[in-house]
């Protein structure tokens, strides 16, 4: 215990050494930047505007977006989730389809669909309707919430899988029916399960609203553009948005992890001072609950409801309704069944005459710009000759993945040193960068660059540091996962054996650290490559800058656009994806006694 004390007060310490640094140089030093924090409180004399409230403003927005498209998010992701594990083909069929395509395709290329493509399919009248009715943040809400959707399904199908087969199996015994089985059984204990992942995923989800200012939503991102764009000060400005970003990550992960504590299952766990907290806050909902039960309670008794038991004939005439309802509901169910089977073939018919009433023109002869864009006939001035589209989306992946895999080595290796000056600095890197999203990271290196260097590097060079900086994070937290995975006894043998900390980590442990991290490796080029379609926001010419180039040359063709440059990602990242399950399957140690579980 005074171990970990003290281990805790050195981290304070250092902490605070590197603020008082960080504010000397800032304050003190001379780097060429004249700092003005106060244009976010003072009122502006020009536009008579405190642009600090503006802040606020897009950070109600991005709370709005972030729990509505939640809720959209958990109820698709519950539904696809069981889907996924359901006999009928059909529906097995259509939730694979759905989690596969929206998983392996960019979410920014999803909201542009949403908003430039889909409007195109509907009648005049609709769009009308649409865009009158805030269509931009309906958009990004939705797409937002359909595209975290396909990832909490994975979630939900892995929680209920992780479900003995024991307990399925003693619960239709017993004489529930498949829904109440799986309504009282099974999904209480998978959302247990998986709180922790699915609150990753409502994290992510949040950081992931901030797209929504690349179709016009005033969000908290799009706002701090705003003052940029009107004070000139976007340091200051995607600083403020920042700490705002990395302030909600922090709280939704204590949140989480409070949850996940109160809520585990095992042996009672003694609550720390912030659980206390979160209990105190969230009293007066489990008070009302608990009101609410004793009103029906009242109720029932009041108006005597249940009072009087049936008769032996009675029962008998109710046991006989009771086989015909669930025949009822047998037929019921086939004729579920068959209907859900027509809809899908009317969705592949869809398809089929929306693939038939393309325009097939406009894809082949846009198809050579979207794989390499002006490559080899660009100008001087052009990274790599202009070559662009899809080519430099991969090319781009590949540098800030091979780079970053050296940071996410040493900072993964460093957050695991039991020195805290180099473990602290290594936790607030992966804290920092982690806790903001993609897009701010790029704000961020954008503007900064500048002022450190005193000149503006080449966009793409400007992107590809933020793409190290922001997967050298979460390589670092691969890296940490695999580390821990090996057995200390390892390393307490090889340095017995006369080997060094360091020696021991080099020939003993990260040789096998790393050949179980290869699949997690490969997810993170996948999810990298994806990625790279935010390389938009500052005009790198990569596959989805090219295609919104096409889009606004052409006008007319968004549909045939979007859908192909939707494709195009998703046949890169599924067969990538692919690669990485075998590389799982080869590389993990086998694990014995779990089931699937298959829904009916």
């Amino acid at each position: 215990m005074r171990q970990h004390t003290k281990y805790t007060l050195q981290q304070i310490g250092v902490v605070a050494f590197i603020i008082l640094v960080v504010y000397a140089v800032f304050r003190h030093g001379d780097i060429g930047y004249d700092f003005h924090w106060a244009v976010l409180w003072e009122v502006n004399p020009t536009y008579k505007e405190i642009f600090g409230v503006w802040l606020l403003k897009g950070l109600y927005l991005t709370i709005k977006i972030s729990l509505i498209s939640t809720g959209i998010a958990l109820l698709l992701g519950t539904i696809f989730g069981i889907a996924r594990l359901s006999r009928f083909k059909p529906t097995y069929a259509l939730a694979t389809a759905y989690v596969e395509f929206f998983r392996n395709t960019p979410l920014l290329v999803q909201l542009f669909f949403w908003y430039f493509a889909f409007p195109m399919g509907l009648p005049e009248t609709v769009r009308v309707f649409l865009n009158e009715h805030n269509y931009e943040f309906w958009a990004a809400t939705c797409g937002l919430g359909v595209y975290t959707g396909a990832f909490v399904a994975e979630v939900v199908r892995a929680g209920i899988q992780a479900i003995p087969h024991g307990h399925i199996e003693a619960a239709l015994s017993s004489g529930l029916t498949a829904s109440q089985m799986l309504r009282k059984v099974v999904l209480p204990q998978a959302f247990r399960i998986i709180i922790p992942p699915l609150g990753s995923e409502f994290l992510n989800n949040m950081k992931n609203s901030s797209l929504a200012m690349t179709i016009g939503v005033a969000e908290l991102c799009w706002q701090s553009q705003q003052i940029e764009s009107f004070t000139f000060r976007g340091f200051e400005a995607t600083s403020a948005a920042s700490i705002i970003y990395l302030g909600m990550s922090l709280s939704i992960s204590l949140i989480v992890n409070s949850i996940n504590h109160h809520l585990a299952i095992g042996q009672a766990k003694k609550l720390n001072t912030m659980d206390r907290i979160f209990a105190l806050l969230f009293r007066p909902v489990l008070l009302l609950a608990r009101a609410s039960n004793v009103l029906v309670d009242a109720s029932k008794r009041v108006f005597r409801l249940g009072e009087y038991a049936p008769i032996h004939e009675e029962a008998v005439y109710a046991s006989v309704w009771a086989r015909l309802a669930e025949r009822i509901w047998k037929a019921l169910v086939i004729f579920a069944k068959v209907l859900f089977g027509l809809f899908s073939i009317g969705i592949l018919v869809a398809i089929g005459l929306m693939v038939y009433r393309y325009n097939w023109d406009v894809i082949f002869s846009s198809l050579r710009s979207l794989l390499i864009w002006l490559f080899p006939q660009g100008g001087p001035g052009e990274i790599f000759h202009g070559l662009g589209g899809l080519s430099l989306s991969v090319i781009l992946a590949f540098i800030a993945l091979f780079v970053s895999f050296f940071i996410g080595l040493f900072v993964g290796i460093g957050r695991l040193s039991r020195n805290p000056v180099v473990s602290t600095p290594s936790v607030l890197y992966i804290e920092i960068i982690r806790g903001n999203p993609l897009i701010m990271v790029i704000f961020w290196v954008y503007f900064f660059s500048p002022i450190v260097t005193g000149m503006q590097i080449n966009v793409f060079w400007s992107v590809t540091i933020s793409f190290t900086l922001f997967s050298g994070a979460y390589l670092a937290e691969i890296v940490r996962a695999g580390v821990s995975a090996i057995s200390r006894g390892q390393t307490e043998a090889a340095t017995a054996s006369g080997l060094s900390y360091y020696q021991a980590m080099r020939l003993v442990v990260l040789p096998q650290a790393l050949k179980m991290m290869i699949p997690a490796f490969v997810g993170q080029f996948i999810a990298l490559f994806k990625d790279t379609s935010l390389a938009y926001i500052i005009g790198v010419f990569e596959l989805t800058t090219v295609a919104q180039t096409l889009n606004n040359r052409l006008m007319i063709y968004p549909f045939e656009i979007y859908t192909t440059i939707a494709v195009m990602y998703f046949i890169c990242s599924y067969s990538m994806s692919r690669v990485a399950r075998r590389l799982e399957i080869r590389y993990t140690p086998t694990r014995k006694g779990f089931g699937s579980v298959a829904m009916p």
